[in-house]
């Protein structure tokens, strides 16, 4: 009689094409896209939705999957193989380790992962506190799409609207063409090519007067007041900022030691012989001049010139943020402050997390000659540099033309949005939000009845599924009605219809 040998019948694995479902992206996520994918996969490693010896989709696979390059998913899966939570199979493909490393390290030290002491309960230096009490607008996590999408997110560009296919094909003939030199490049200033092209960019479009030498690339606007106030800032110094104003410049100058001096906005913009009276002996002035955030309006000549004689006068500095001067749909783009004085002591300062995505974590400084080396000593100790790849596809994409006809298709775009918005408020809002059009931005106020608290309101419509500001939430001493702030670049017509009907239910 043959004998039966009892075999143990092998773990089935999960499919590569669950495994593709258990990765999710997070939109609203400001990392790069090769950190947001290895997130995910090590998320869902952890959540058990990506089980031990799990089959991954090939690279190829899941870049299609979640509509990226295959190049971003190569460089998460290369760090996941490198950290041990993926391995390598030579004809076979990549699986999820058997063991993982928190768990062998946990094993080995039997020790428990142990909860992060509180701010409050640290032994934190002056400067930690400080730091740590000024970053609350960062403390909230990103909110998931509400049931009306993006409607009204403040600051947000059109992602549906990203020009995918160029920036594909750049990144995979950059990529190609020239890995082996971008791979060790760290030039703190920035990427020579780069820097040339947003030179050449400011001096025909915004009326910079600057020469590529004194261009400082940087991971943003919020790193760009971050290293202006270490540069010009000591602890202590009175710093003239906007009433209503951009709340994460404050925290950037709080986190530093100085000492905002809120002034007030008007119909002119920054009202400059109140910030006199306020402060006579401030350092600094931080100001939105071609387009107020978050009130919209355009510093008049007459402030402007007056500012610039305060800072000849008292050796001060202004720190124009010209976040998103691009998108101006009545007449020409105003000239920046910066180019109306040869001698103008001005540190300009912009970004394309308005015009591309703000996770692409790249802006620029226009700084004066003598303080260029002060600068680019400041960046190259807070991160060295910027990402080289990143800052070298961008550079082919401004030089071969993309990045202007960019601009000018989203502000086709954003005009046809934005009348979309005030249509729609007219239909569904009356009596409950004034939204009128507005020439420039991204974003238009809508203000409430006298008397009508805003917050509430804010509160009332994130329950409803809509996201928006209250323009209290920006003021520090300033006073007045409230209104909300409505985001609509990113939020496609028939989304915009939905959030105002859903709008207008949280509003009654």
């Amino acid at each position: 009689m043959t004998r039966k040998i009892a075999t143990k019948r092998p773990r089935r694995a999960s499919s590569p094409v669950g495994a593709a479902a258990a990765v999710v992206l997070d939109p609203a996520s400001s990392a790069p896209l090769h950190r947001q994918v290895y997130e995910a996969v090590r998320g869902a490693i952890f959540a058990g939705r990506l089980r031990p010896g799990s089959k991954l989709p090939s690279t190829r696979a899941l870049a299609a999957h979640l509509c990226l390059s295959r190049n971003t998913v190569l460089g998460a899966y290369a760090q996941l193989l490198a950290e041990g939570y993926l391995r390598g199979r030579i004809g076979s493909g990549t699986y999820v380790a058997d063991a993982l490393p928190e768990r062998l390290l946990l094993a080995r030290r039997g020790l428990a992962p142990q909860p992060a002491p509180s701010p409050g309960g640290a032994d934190l230096s002056r400067r930690g506190a400080l730091v740590a009490g000024a970053a609350s607008p960062f403390r909230r996590a990103a909110a998931p799409l509400g049931a009306a999408g993006w409607a009204f997110q403040v600051g947000v560009p059109a992602f549906d609207a990203f020009p995918a296919i160029a920036w594909g094909r750049l990144m995979s003939r950059r990529w190609d063409r020239s890995w082996r030199a971008l791979l060790p490049l760290h030039e703190p200033q920035g990427y020579a090519p780069l820097r040339r092209a947003i030179a050449d960019y400011l001096v025909t479009a915004r009326g910079v007067r600057c020469t590529p030498d004194q261009v400082v690339v940087v991971s943003g606007a919020q790193q760009a007041i971050s290293l202006a106030a270490e540069v010009l800032l000591d602890p202590g110094d009175a710093v003239w900022v906007e009433d209503p104003g951009y709340t994460a410049a404050r925290s950037a100058l709080l986190a530093a030691g100085a000492t905002p001096v809120p002034v007030p906005v008007d119909g002119e913009g920054l009202d400059v012989a109140a910030a006199g009276r306020l402060s006579a002996s401030a350092r600094l002035a931080v100001v939105t001049p071609s387009h107020q955030f978050p009130l919209g309006v355009t510093m008049s000549l007459g402030r402007r010139l007056a500012l610039l004689d305060w800072a000849r006068s008292s050796r001060g500095w202004v720190f124009e943020d010209d976040y998103d001067s691009e998108f101006r749909y009545a007449g020409r783009p105003l000239a920046a402050l910066q180019g109306l004085s040869p001698d103008a002591r001005v540190i300009y300062a912009g970004t394309f997390s308005k015009v591309l995505s703000p996770s692409l974590r790249l802006g620029y400084l226009v700084v004066p000659e003598a303080l260029v080396d002060a600068f680019v000593a400041a960046k190259a100790l807070a991160d060295v540099s910027s990402p080289s790849l990143e800052q070298a596809i961008l550079a082919e994409f401004m030089a071969e033309g993309h990045f202007a006809r960019h601009v000018r298709r989203m502000r086709v775009l954003y005009e046809r949005r934005q009348a979309a918005l005030v249509a729609a408020a007219e239909r569904e809002l009356s009596g409950l939000l004034e939204v009128g059009p507005a020439p420039a931005g991204m974003h238009l106020l809508g203000w409430l009845p006298a008397g009508r608290a805003d917050g509430a309101a804010a509160e009332s419509a994130a329950a409803s599924g809509v996201r928006c500001v209250a323009l209290s939430e920006l003021r520090v001493r300033s006073a007045g009605r409230g209104a909300l702030l409505l985001g609509y670049a990113a939020v496609p017509e028939d989304e915009i219809a939905e959030g105002v009907r859903r709008l207008r239910t949280a509003l009654r």
